[in-house]
């Protein structure tokens, strides 16, 4: 998957918003619900393109043992992990992630912002 599909699919999530939140305006983010669920910087990491995703931590270990191309953020908790978008991991398997990665922002929500998501 390369970036602009990443991002299209980001995009393509319910009530998905993109801005650039960060001092480094290199760096996107997408939200829900004011909730940020991914970000990506636009240039390449040591010549790769990475996404940052929440992860259920339990869930990021079994996959980091799958996948060279999921790592943990050691600048984040165990809930956030990057993904290497042009490597072992399928592309379905990012969509999966990015979606995961909505459902692990809603579901800390209050009830009622909850409910107010699944109206949108």
């Amino acid at each position: 998957m390369n970036i602009e599909q990443f991002r299209e699919h980001c995009l393509a999530i319910k009530g998905a918003e993109e801005s650039t939140p960060f001092l480094d305006r290199t760096v996107v983010a997408f939200k829900v619900m004011g909730k940020m669920f991914c970000y990506m910087p636009l240039e390449p990491k040591d010549g790769v393109m990475r996404a940052y995703m929440k992860c259920d931590p339990e869930r990021s270990v079994e996959l980091r043992e799958r996948y060279a191309g999921i790592n943990p953020d050691t600048f984040k908790t165990l809930m956030w992990s990057w993904i290497t978008l042009q490597s072992d991991v399928p592309d379905e398997l990012i969509e999966e992630l990015v979606r995961h990665s909505v459902d692990e922002v809603i579901k800390r929500l209050p009830k009622k912002k909850q409910e107010e998501y699944r109206n949108l």
